[in-house]
């Protein structure tokens, strides 16, 4: 066979196309309803049937299971939808993720929508030069449904000429002449295909590809889609990797429900295949296996349908008019059998969406975790989820952030009043411990945001991250500022100094100051907003702290004056309470990033 290197590197570029033409037709929707699709995600999703409809819409809507799964990942992880939500709306997924098939098989192989192709990448080019963020992402769609549908035309075009090459016909054909056997092959094939190219919506394109140019018998590319259904488990079980056990247990919960799935259709392979074949022909699709047959039964029959129609005869023309009929009817019929297998597979199991929540749970068990030990609750270094949707994930984990540093100050206060000296090393070895965690903290979380700023993201989205980014450095300084407090301690109860009664009181004051102002800033994060109301309250705060800070300094120089207290004893005192005026400003700068992000939204 004259198949060259060039060829095959055609290709695999040809994939290469398709697959980047679905990845920027999905974040292209996702930019420009990704906030709505989260909304979706948490509002729907209030019993099993609303979840299943959920999952439905959103992989309709952005042509990716893997997306909707990954992103389940992501809210399960951080605590947006309960682990038995998302099973409802994983199996909504998998329907969703039927609707590629569809449009692959009426314009792929009915209609010759590459010919459409870069017209519409004409349509496309002035609304990405659009100054509107919703029209560039809507020009990112239609580039990526031409692109997807050139990669499509290509990888047709591309594919090796196997029925008019009779020597690799018969090397396929040890794979395909042993029955149920061959069924299972071509099983595996599809699982570790799908697994390899990371998307189900690409390898059933290439198993429609194989089917209608006659390499493969139905039934076989039957095997291989239900192979692609087991295949695309593994991305969203590769995202929970390094995540929380709830959202390991959501990835795990994607599997088990294809594993049954694809278990008992195993078991009623024939049947189920005669059911589909008989509902096919029901609805007018016509007979998936004609085609197939009349491969095998004429030999003529492949050299008819890929010949130049001005060079067959009248009844050449008739012959290769009813081959395409059966094409399209076999590529309908793949289409139909993946609807099919979906549906009843989540009629089924969206019953047992309790039990199947307590057997993930079981198999993966939750592991206690010390506080004090590092570890990211809510994002990953791995896999990111889109671009847009993994900025949940990152606001989730900078709330933890702030509220580690709420509980480091609290430790701080603990230690200054610590009169035990066993007890008082232990809680500076856990306020350093906090301090090398904080700053390991920022550095992933500044790192991930960075990740996600690279990708595709909206003109909101980006000033979100910018805002987040301030945040979080402003949350490092707060705990560079309790672990400094925590070291001016070490230097009072090294040098055994003794605070009067009233510094005692003043240094209690400025901490409840802080204490007040840092409520103030978590109660924001998690609102993510800030109302003038709350913002005015909060600088009121921080002028008071710095109002005291301010008496308390002019107080101190007539005290030392007055020899009411050495100058040394005043050293370790008034850096307590300048570490505290500092922090304060640290939290309104929070404050304020937070509030004129709301000033602009309104």
């Amino acid at each position: 066979m004259n198949y060259s290197l060039l060829d095959f590197m055609m290709l695999i570029g040809s994939l290469g196309l398709f697959l980047f033409g679905m990845k920027t037709m999905s974040e292209g929707l996702q930019k420009a309803a990704g906030n709505k699709l989260r909304s979706v995600l948490t509002a729907m999703t209030k019993n099993r049937f609303a979840g299943v409809l959920t999952g439905l819409i959103i992989t309709a809507i952005i042509q990716s299971s893997s997306a909707t799964t990954v992103m389940l990942v992501s809210f399960v992880n951080a605590g947006l939808i309960s682990l038995v939500q998302s099973i409802s709306v994983i199996m909504g997924a998998n329907i969703g993720s039927t609707l590629t098939a569809w449009i692959i098989a009426v314009f792929g192989f009915s209609i010759n929508i590459s010919t459409f192709a870069i017209p519409l990448l004409a349509i496309a080019i002035p609304l990405i030069f659009s100054s509107k963020g919703k029209h560039k992402s809507y020009g990112e769609f239609i580039v990526g449904f031409s692109l997807l549908f050139l990669g499509l035309q290509f990888m047709k075009s591309s594919m090796p000429d196997i029925q008019n090459n009779p020597e690799m016909l018969e090397f396929l054909k040890r794979f395909t002449q042993s029955g149920f056997l061959s069924v299972l092959f071509f099983f595996v094939v599809g699982a570790i295909l799908t697994v390899i190219v990371q998307s189900s919506s690409a390898t059933m394109t290439i198993t429609l590809i194989m089917v209608t140019q006659g390499w493969i018998s139905y039934e076989l590319a039957v095997g291989m889609c239900l192979g692609e259904n087991l295949g695309t488990t593994i991305t969203a079980n590769i995202a929970a990797i390094p995540v929380n056990v709830s959202a390991k247990r959501a990835a795990l919960a994607h599997t088990v429900f294809n594993i049954f799935g694809v278990t008992w259709v195993l078991i009623l392979f024939y049947p189920m295949l005669g059911l589909v074949g008989n509902f096919s022909e029901l609805i007018g699709i016509g007979n998936p296996n004609l085609f197939t047959q009349e491969i095998i039964s004429n030999p003529n029959a492949a050299h008819i349908l890929s010949a130049d129609v001005s060079l067959l005869s009248a009844e050449d023309v008739a012959y290769r008019e009813v081959l395409m009929k059966y094409r399209t009817s076999t590529a309908y019929g793949l289409a139909l059998f993946h609807t099919v297998f979906n549906v009843t597979n989540t009629l089924i199991m969206v019953w047992f969406t309790k039990p199947i929540a307590k057997l993930v749970s079981f198999v993966l068990k939750s592991k206690t975790t010390d506080d004090s030990e590092f570890q990211l609750r809510y994002i990953s270094m791995g896999l990111l989820s889109t671009s847009e949707l993994s900025l949940v994930q990152a606001w989730n984990e900078i709330k933890s952030y702030s509220l580690r540093a709420q509980r480091m100050f609290e430790i701080v206060r603990k230690f200054y009043s610590e009169q035990d000296e066993n007890e008082a090393v232990k809680l500076f070895t856990r306020i350093q411990k906090y301090e090398g965690i904080s700053d390991r903290m920022e550095v992933e979380i500044a790192s991930y945001l960075t990740r996600v700023s690279d990708g595709r993201l909206s003109p909101e989205s980006k000033y979100q991250v910018q805002k987040m980014l301030r945040v979080v450095s402003e949350i490092e300084s707060i705990c560079d500022g309790c672990y400094n407090i925590g070291r001016t301690i070490v230097r009072r109860n090294e040098n055994k100094v003794v605070y009067t009664e009233e510094m005692h009181n003043n240094i209690q004051l400025m901490m409840n100051l802080v204490d007040k102002a840092i409520q103030q800033m978590i109660d924001a994060l998690e609102n993510d907003d800030v109302s003038y109301e709350e913002f005015i309250r909060s600088e009121n705060t921080e002028n008071e702290i710095n109002n005291f800070r301010d008496r308390l300094k002019t107080q101190n120089i007539l005290d030392v004056n007055s020899k009411k207290y050495k100058y040394q004893i005043s050293v370790t005192y008034m850096d307590i309470i300048t570490e505290c005026e500092k922090m304060g400003d640290y939290i309104i700068n929070v404050l304020e990033a937070l509030h004129q992000a709301s000033v602009l939204r309104a």
